[in-house]
């Protein structure tokens, strides 16, 4: 049953490729189309808030027909954008493709995640989220290092084509017949109407741009924190150990959602963030920093499906607006990370304080875990199972 799920998964990890692999690449794209680091560097932000507008107001909509069709609509969307970026003449067209790109990705973000989650039973839910999270992980542990060594030995335009070509591997998974994928429940009404409506969502979509904020966030200068502590030759193998242990976390997190249940889980994933903020903010060992990465990765992304079950196990009629709002809010708040991080270290903050302001951030994440997690609880009944299966707890 898992196997259908394997399209959506090879489609986000384009998403996670693109997501960040620019950010890898802006001075050779600013050379060859004649401008600046900064004005490139817009088409991050182009990126982050189209997605943000696009998967929070179109997701919902996109699924009133064929789910397929959605699928297809908004990963055809995505190819095209980034083979329009790819080809770009100049500054204009590059900053409207990113647009475009950001639109495809946030739509498709939350309906292949919902998509996902209605193509197995409901004691595969779990799993079902995580692989979808394991795409997007992978893509950018793997993808966007392999992206970057492209775009700086042959051509960054050749960093898009491998975006490109395998957004295009997953459209024709998706394309081939037989490939149904049946209709994601849908609640009545708008998509900000439930949120506002429910205490735990909206708490819950705070957790997310928090999490964003300090995981995600805090991600952007682990080189010159590392360099800070005299760490610099470490580099190299504390990116992978995040990467090693986000690729890993968000493997293994499904299972553990489907038996163990996601509101245990959340808080504890939490702690293990502070705990590893706390290792980075206070150790200089080579071995500590190691570890604190590896938890810090796993942790970090394995939360992504965490609080995905968490807020739709009850509410699958509402999953693809929650899911679209937890994303959205989650790369927002990465990209506020990332600037508080700019602003800090541009005042004279030393790199080796950030994560002391992550440790006391990710407090307020601890504490709005269990506060989804309580509110969790007191609407939660048995977890729904499979015809003869017994019900597990939630």
């Amino acid at each position: 049953m898992m196997r259908r799920v394997w399209p959506l998964v090879v489609a986000a990890a384009a998403l996670g490729i693109d997501a960040y692999v620019l950010a890898g690449v802006l001075p050779q794209i600013a050379d060859s189309l004649a401008t600046t680091v900064g004005a490139i560097g817009l088409g991050v932000t182009a990126f982050t808030a189209a997605y943000a507008l696009a998967g929070t107001t179109l997701a919902k909509r996109a699924t009133r027909g064929s789910t397929k069709g959605a699928l297809l609509l908004s990963l055809g969307l995505f190819n095209v954008a980034n083979l329009i970026t790819a080809l770009a003449p100049g500054l204009t067209v590059f900053l409207a493709s990113r647009v475009l790109a950001g639109a495809g990705a946030g739509v498709l973000t939350a309906v292949a995640t919902a998509a996902a989650a209605a193509m197995v039973g409901a004691e595969h839910r779990g799993r079902a989220m995580a692989l979808v999270t394991f795409g997007l992980s992978a893509g950018t542990v793997a993808g966007v290092p392999i992206g970057m060594l492209i775009g700086e030995h042959i051509d960054w335009r050749w960093t898009m084509a491998l975006v490109v070509a395998i957004g295009v591997v997953a459209l024709g998974a998706l394309a081939l017949p037989g490939k149904d994928i049946p209709a994601i429940p849908s609640e009545a009404g708008t998509g900000a109407a439930s949120i506002a409506a429910s205490p735990q969502l909206i708490w819950g979509i705070l957790l997310a741009f928090v999490l964003g904020t300090t995981s995600l966030g805090l991600y952007t200068y682990l080189l010159p924190m590392a360099s800070d502590r005299g760490l610099g030759p470490w580099g190299f193998a504390l990116i992978w150990a995040w990467g090693v242990g986000g690729v890993l976390g968000s493997l293994l997190i499904g299972r553990l959602i489907d038996t163990v249940g996601s509101r245990q889980l959340l808080p504890l994933l939490a702690c293990v963030l502070l705990a590893s903020f706390a290792a980075v903010a206070f150790l200089s060992h080579p071995w500590a920093w190691l570890a604190a990465a590896l938890s810090w990765g796993a942790a970090g992304w394995a939360s992504v499906p965490a609080l995905q079950d968490a807020l739709t196990r009850n509410r699958p009629q509402a999953t693809t607006t929650i899911v679209a709002f937890q994303m959205a809010a989650m790369y927002l708040g990465s990209a506020a990370g990332s600037a508080a991080g700019t602003a800090l270290l541009g005042a004279g903050l030393p790199a080796a304080q950030l994560p002391r302001g992550a440790l006391a951030v990710q407090v307020v994440a601890v504490a709005l875990a269990v506060v989804v997690a309580v509110l969790g609880r007191s609407r939660s009944g048995p977890r729904p199972s499979s015809p003869g299966a017994p019900p597990a707890v939630a």
